[in-house]
């Protein structure tokens, strides 16, 4: 039913995000890789999506296929076809939050994203940071110490929902660059030790040995 398009784990951060929305459903789905930056990956990309991007969700129901792309309507299409999931929290007012906790890294956090890029399996020296992307990195501890502490749970929301999703590249990010986070260390090594995550590591290491940039 479910094929899911993405590119290299090690890079593709926004491939990550619906990766863990859709193992937190339980269903069963294929995997289609494609190496990004090279010649033809466009070209592979244009294959499964008219919009040229991964990641890409194909669901194939009665004969017939639905293309839903970009990581954030991906985890939503996900969230509505498996309530059981409880993607989003239950209760309106904490799900509101949690939208817009998610939609504020779907569309912020330039700074962050430009110097501390995606490379999940290696381990770098941190950049000298400018001041826009310090105030970046403080606004996102805050939001999640915010929400942690709000919603009393493992993760942001209480349970592990899309807005957990949307933040585990940035996860990964303070880890590969030596980011301190004491105020949230517990939610990051948690956030790491998801069987999801690891299995991501794993495959990202391996596309590391294999010399996939």
């Amino acid at each position: 039913m479910y094929t899911l398009v993405l590119g290299n784990r090690n890079l593709s951060s926004w491939s990550l995000r619906p990766y863990l929305a859709m193992r937190a459903t339980g269903a069963p789905f294929d995997e289609v890789t494609i190496q990004l930056d090279q010649p033809d990956s466009k070209a592979a990309i244009l294959k499964h999506s008219p919009a040229g991007k991964v990641p890409v969700l194909k669901i194939t129901e009665s004969g017939r296929t639905t293309t839903v792309w970009d990581s954030l309507a991906i985890c939503e299409t996900l969230a509505e076809r498996h309530p059981e999931a409880r993607l989003w929290p239950e209760h309106a007012a904490a799900r509101a939050e949690a939208r817009a906790t998610a939609a504020e890294m779907h569309s912020g956090f330039p700074d962050v994203r430009e110097q501390l890029t995606m490379n999940f399996a290696r381990r770098l020296p941190k950049p000298e940071l400018r001041e826009a992307t310090k105030a970046q990195i403080a606004r996102i501890i805050e939001a999640w110490e915010h929400a942690l502490g709000r919603h009393n749970g493992e993760f942001l929301f209480e349970h592990f929902s899309i807005a957990d999703c949307m933040y585990a590249p940035v996860v990964s990010r303070f880890l590969t660059y030596g980011i301190e986070t004491p105020p949230i260390k517990t939610y990051c090594e948690r956030m790491m030790a998801l069987p999801a995550m690891q299995d991501w590591m794993t495959a990202a290491k391996a596309e590391v040995e294999k010399g996939w940039e």
